[in-house]
């Protein structure tokens, strides 16, 4: 009887995790709506007199997300002042919802990425994962893996997608 191999493990094949990069801790999302009149309306006195009674120490270690989840029209200066209260104690702070502070620790790891054990090896990145993992952050990896591999596919090596193939 002829022995059972399994050639995706005999393969040159290297799977790609972006799990792996994945960075453990606390994700908050701020809403500076509670700070503004009527949700709406950013009176200056009125926003850093309700900057100055908040406990900044709660975001220690956190990655933030800033936010406002009405229609007010907020000037960039009031993101920036709510961000030098969060910087002694937040990892980081991004604008924006959970997403795209996930899609910038993504993007922090992927840029800093050593590339040289992909040079051109076949690689498939992995699809499913545990952990949130943002559209963004796949087309991230595929805009850096395809610039030293040799090919690049998505998904599982028993059904992987074929996306980029060097000439």
């Amino acid at each position: 009887m002829e022995e059972i191999r399994n050639r995706v493990a005999e393969s040159k094949l290297i799977t790609f995790d972006l799990e792996d990069l994945y960075q453990e801790g606390r994700r908050e999302v701020l809403d500076i709506k509670d700070w503004l009149h009527e949700g709406f309306i950013l009176r200056e006195k009125e926003y850093r007199a309700h900057l100055d009674i908040q406990d900044w120490s709660q975001y220690q270690d956190a990655y933030v997300a800033l936010t406002c989840s009405t229609d007010a029209i907020v000037p960039g200066w009031a993101y920036m002042l709510v961000t030098s209260k969060l910087a002694p104690f937040a990892k980081k702070v991004v604008l924006g919802d959970l997403e795209t502070l996930e899609t910038a620790l993504y993007q922090e790891q992927l840029l800093q990425l050593d590339l040289e054990p992909l040079k051109d090896k076949p690689v498939i990145i992995k699809g499913c994962s545990n952990k949130p993992v943002p559209e963004n952050a796949y087309i991230l990896a595929m805009t850096q893996i395809q610039q030293v591999a040799k090919s690049v596919m998505y998904g599982e090596a028993c059904s992987a997608v074929p996306l980029y193939k060097r000439k």
